[in-house]
């Protein structure tokens, strides 16, 4: 049986894993400010369709005076229960529903660009999401959620208890352009580097542009150090002669 992988120490946080056809590729593990800006966001449309929902029902009440003479449940009515039931179902069925429809995802989770996978890469079962949202009371707690809170920061993974319970993890949803997938297919097949190698290298390259002149040499010198390659001449542009030494390694297409 495959056994889940760990996440890897490096230069990033990650969660390695590998694919069907025995690839291996990494996968970023999204930290506290991603899930709280992801939480955040669907917080607010979740209080939105359900404040909607309330004002429209509450908006059309002449429609529902005919209620009245219907019978009431304990100490709510009829007109209640259609008012308050709905919107409570679209506030805490947010979640669980649209993490099944949505592969792990909220539209959320989709703005912050993360999602949530199992230890092996995979898009989690109807039963670990329901399982983790079940959980949501207790991460909730005492109201703020603070014990969630204090799992994130102080688990490995950076999970809340009901991802632990669960064996979910909250990774970012970098999708892999055309052009990444041929360079991974040209290294596996003739790079000298191993996967760990290859995968960190596509990786580096793909953040670039994204990390500022220090991150990318200190970056690029310690995987340069790893692979026991000579760190390249001074330049004017030290960023810029890293980037050339970095892609020396990579096979011509």
């Amino acid at each position: 049986m495959q056994q889940p992988p760990k996440p890897q120490a490096g230069l990033f946080n990650r969660l390695e894993v590998q694919s069907p056809d025995a690839l291996d590729y990494q996968l970023d593990i999204a930290g506290l400010g991603a899930r709280s800006h992801a939480f955040i966001i669907d917080l607010h449309i979740r209080f939105l369709l359900a404040l909607t929902w309330v004002l429209l029902v509450s908006g059309g009440i002449s429609l529902l005076d005919q209620l009245h003479s219907l019978p009431r449940y304990g100490w709510m009515s009829s007109r209640q229960l259609i008012v308050l039931l709905p919107a409570f179902c679209l506030y805490f069925l947010y979640h669980p529903v649209l993490e099944v429809l949505m592969a792990g995802r909220t539209p959320g989770k989709r703005m912050a660009g993360v999602r949530l996978v199992n230890h092996l890469g995979h898009t989690p079962s109807i039963g670990a999401i329901l399982l983790r949202n079940v959980l949501r009371m207790v991460d909730a707690l005492p109201g703020i959620y603070l014990v969630g809170l204090l799992a994130v920061a102080f688990t490995r993974d950076k999970v809340r208890i009901g991802d632990l319970a669960a064996d979910l993890v909250l990774v970012y949803d970098n999708r892999l352009p055309a052009k990444t997938l041929e360079q991974m297919t040209r290294l596996a097949l003739s790079s000298d580097l191993s996967g760990d190698d290859q995968a960190l290298l596509l990786d580096l390259l793909k953040r670039w542009d994204g990390l500022s002149v220090e991150v990318r040499i200190r970056f690029a010198g310690q995987f340069l150090a790893r692979i026991g390659q000579p760190m390249p001449p001074p330049d004017a542009k030290p960023d810029l002669a890293f980037k050339k030494a970095l892609e020396k390694l990579l096979p011509p297409s």
